[in-house]
């Protein structure tokens, strides 16, 4: 999988997590436990491409620009 590829389901998944109701525990609970997974594992990629982020919030501020940057994604 790409670095782009893993940014974008990883913003996905942050989007997702922010629109499923409260009260949906079972769903709040897969989606986190899926956004930390492409987490850690954009931050793996990030590493081995070589880009530096200075902690797990920089990594994730880096996810939604490579997504803005590529133009795949929806976020402003």
């Amino acid at each position: 999988m790409t670095l782009i590829e893993i940014a974008q389901i990883y913003t996905d998944l942050v989007k997702l997590e922010g629109e499923i109701p409260e009260h949906e525990v079972r769903a709040k609970d897969l989606a986190n436990a899926l956004r930390t997974r492409y987490h850690e594992l954009l931050m793996a990629r990030m590493r081995d491409d070589g880009i530096e982020y200075s902690d797990r919030f920089d990594a994730a501020n880096k996810a939604f620009l490579i997504v803005k940057d590529s133009g795949s994604g929806d976020w402003p």
